[in-house]
């Protein structure tokens, strides 16, 4: 999830307004998917699948301070660390930085910096998978590596998902007017929907358990443009969700409420500061919140962590 130009990003925001107020239309498709070979291990306790993009990674530019060491995946925490220790389950996170839904489904379609780039133009076969470890070590596809992680862990209590920015991301730096036409945005929406329902549909055919869908957040709740771009990727990513039996974590509503007066989540803490502001990835703070999120969404689909009064303690 790169940070893109003010102007771009502005414009591409006010676009989503009208977008949104269309709405998106869903298109349920089927695909294929290449072979992976998830971890083994003991998984009496449960285990606990997360997939998705640099939020899910736990993703740091290398503008922060201290900087991030790319080299050593473990120095990456994300709200999964914390939703497994809370639910006492071993977590087995593929994410990707940079995955859109279309490469999380094939690794030879265009993604926003994970297999590979879109950089002056021309889509580049360099991405941070293919530099750095991920989480987990496998070959192909994400959706394939889950696949076979989940007929292989019959015991996985859960997958939590988030993806779909990034396919916004690549719109705007692929078009020339910054991904703002009604067409554009309208494709986008398609794309999301079609290739979610796709990661659904093979999901579901080995797995029947609970599919928790984590939400976007906005970048500063004062700006009614902003609100509205998570708002189109929202409406889309629930719709898909719901109508494979999943549920939707409220991160949007989770980092307003934690936005305090102020409403902007980078003064509050929960962006990663960088200099002249905040990048737009979570704190270790802001990836508290959105635990707090998806806990609460399990909790409403009956599934209760076994650590909560120990984990939210630690995070005070």
């Amino acid at each position: 999830m790169p940070l893109f130009n003010s102007v771009m990003r502005r414009a591409f925001r006010i676009a989503c307004v009208a977008a949104l107020t269309a709405g998106a239309v869903v298109i349920p498709i089927s695909a294929s998917t290449s072979s992976a070979s998830p971890r083994h291990g003991d998984d009496r306790g449960g285990t606990y699948l997360a997939l998705g993009d640099s939020v899910a990674f736990g993703y740091v530019p290398s503008t922060a301070s201290p900087a991030p060491n790319y080299a050593n995946q473990r120095s990456f925490i994300s709200y999964a660390n914390y939703v497994a220790w809370d639910y006492g389950v071993r977590v087995s996170n593929p994410s990707c930085p940079g995955e859109t839904t279309a490469s999380m489904l094939n690794v030879s379609a265009q993604s926003n910096g994970c297999e590979n780039s879109f950089v002056g133009g021309a889509s580049v076969p360099q991405g941070y998978r293919t530099l750095y470890p991920l989480h987990v070590r496998y070959q192909g596809s994400q959706i394939a590596y889950a696949v076979k992680f989940l007929t292989v862990h019959k015991h996985t209590r859960f997958v939590t998902i988030d993806v779909g920015a990034n396919d916004a991301f690549l719109c705007q730096a692929m078009t020339s007017d910054g991904c703002t036409s009604t067409g554009e945005l309208s494709n986008v929406g398609n794309e999301i929907a079609t290739n979610l329902s796709a990661i659904y549909t093979q999901i579901r055919q080995v797995y029947s358990g609970p599919i928790v869908a984590l939400d976007y957040y906005s970048l500063d709740y004062n700006s009614p443009v902003d609100n509205a771009t998570s708002a189109f990727l929202n409406s889309v990513i629930a719709k898909v969700t719901t109508a494979y039996g999943g549920v939707v974590a409220d991160g949007f509503g989770a980092f307003e409420a934690a936005s305090g007066t102020g409403l902007n989540p980078c003064t509050a803490g929960l962006l990663i500061p960088v200099p002249g502001g905040c990048n737009i990835h979570p704190s270790h703070l802001g990836h508290q919140v959105l635990a707090q999120a998806i806990e609460s969404a399990l909790a409403g689909a009956g599934v209760q962590p076994t650590r909560w009064h120990h984990f939210h303690s630690k995070r005070h």
